[in-house]
């Protein structure tokens, strides 16, 4: 091949990179954050695409003709956002989760914006998301998604195109699993405030002269933040792993045995 050719390959490999690395910072957990500016985000996009074009490509340049660039096109953009959707369960999860937490103890009602999300979200909403970021930062969770995109060129190289069912299926494996998840990482407040609840309705049957919404909002209140701080160094735990399981569960959907 001449140098025009090769430069040519090259940059079509890069942009098929770019194509599914961009999935990435669209629904990926740290990644996807509203308040990172996106000129910052394009410019970490193309920069990690950089990085992984020559692991991508192999030895070989890339050689396809003119009809199949559309296809290779839309087939990277597919598995970027199945790829990072299915990870980007987690986060989704933990706010399903915190929503729960806050309409149980009554902070609901006190919506403000998140600076994660760029989202009308309550305090509990807000105090899980910075510290999901949080966690993912120090444990190296950027890393570990940054690898599993690598990852997924050897399952699905660029020039190879996998079934819809495929794709589908990764997306959808990602949505399943958001409840489950959720509820794992609150469980210990959860349980907590339905048991301050079961016994305040204990107490309004034995004493109805005493006003529970009253004498029980504070008490939610304060049980809550007790076990919240109580299980945030599990909840840390807990997040790193399902942020683990969640890479290899995709790479899976996408063909890893």
């Amino acid at each position: 091949m001449e140098l025009p050719e090769i430069a040519g390959s090259s940059l079509l490999s890069f942009v098929l990179v770019l194509a599914r690395v961009g999935g990435l910072f669209v629904f990926a957990p740290l990644f996807s954050a509203r308040m990172l500016p996106r000129p910052v985000k394009l410019a970490a996009a193309a920069a990690l695409s950089l990085a992984i074009t020559p692991l991508a490509v192999g030895p070989q340049p890339l050689d396809v003709g003119g009809l199949e660039i559309a296809g290779l096109l839309l087939k990277e953009m597919a598995i970027g956002l199945a790829l990072s959707f299915a990870i980007g369960a987690l986060s989704a999860a933990v706010q399903a989760a915190a929503g729960l937490l806050d309409a149980m103890i009554g902070f609901s009602l006190a919506a403000i914006v998140d600076p994660i999300t760029n989202l009308q979200n309550a305090i509990l909403g807000q105090l899980y998301a910075v510290f999901t970021v949080m966690v993912l930062i120090v444990t190296g969770g950027d890393h570990l998604m940054i690898q599993g995109l690598a990852a997924s060129y050897r399952v699905v190289p660029l020039g190879e195109f996998p079934g819809f069912e495929t794709i589908a299926g990764l997306a959808m494996q990602g949505f399943a699993g958001v409840f489950v998840m959720g509820l794992q990482i609150v469980a210990p407040v959860l349980i907590a405030l339905v048991v301050v609840d079961a016994a305040f309705a204990l107490i309004s049957r034995a004493v109805p002269q005493m006003n529970v919404l009253i004498v029980g909002l504070p008490a939610k209140i304060a049980v809550g933040f007790v076990v919240l701080g109580a299980s945030l160094p599990f909840v840390s735990t807990q997040l790193d792993t399902e942020l683990r399981e969640a890479v290899m569960a995709a790479l899976r959907g996408l063909g890893v045995p």
